[in-house]
């Protein structure tokens, strides 16, 4: 009996912790598990700011849901960085292209930083992408153009000016 007990409860335990970790790894990141969200559900956009770039600096989410232009307003406390105001707009594009592509009705969104504000509309990304961010529909896709456009800093710079 112990020759089968052993080998079968080893087996169930390998099991066990598989399930826990890759249920862990899809939780972390399918950010896609959030398309079509609207800007007036909050656990929505809560969820979605919180996988993104620098969550751990961001103070406040703020939504923007009585009347259009819908729009959510994130304030973060100051980044730790050698280039500040380079790290800052790549946040900021990083972050909208994501928002835009996964919430439907986002028309803006302003993102507040101890010394820099910038405020980003859904038209202006499209225009710069060359495309409607709403119909993406994988996040290979958004890395793509995200790497494509964030690797010149004059690219950058054409959509954020200060």
């Amino acid at each position: 009996m112990k020759r089968i007990f052993i080998p079968f409860l080893s087996v169930a335990c390998l099991v066990l912790v598989w399930n826990v970790y890759s249920q862990h790894a899809d939780s972390k990141t399918d950010l896609f598990h959030y398309k079509h969200s609207v800007v007036g559900n909050n656990s929505a956009v809560t969820n979605i700011v919180k996988e993104l770039a620098h969550h751990q600096e961001l103070r406040q989410i703020a939504l923007q849901t009585k009347q259009t232009p819908y729009g959510i307003h994130l304030t973060y406390k100051d980044i730790e960085t050698e280039n500040i105001e380079q790290e800052i707009k790549e946040t900021v594009l990083f972050n909208a292209t994501y928002l835009f592509v996964l919430v439907d009705n986002v028309d803006r969104i302003t993102f507040t930083f101890p010394d820099y504000k910038y405020t980003v509309t859904r038209n202006q990304l499209d225009q710069w992408y060359g495309q409607a961010l709403s119909t993406i529909t994988q996040e290979q896709d958004v890395k793509q153009l995200l790497q494509h456009q964030l690797k010149s800093e004059m690219n950058i710079n054409q959509v954020l000016t200060d």
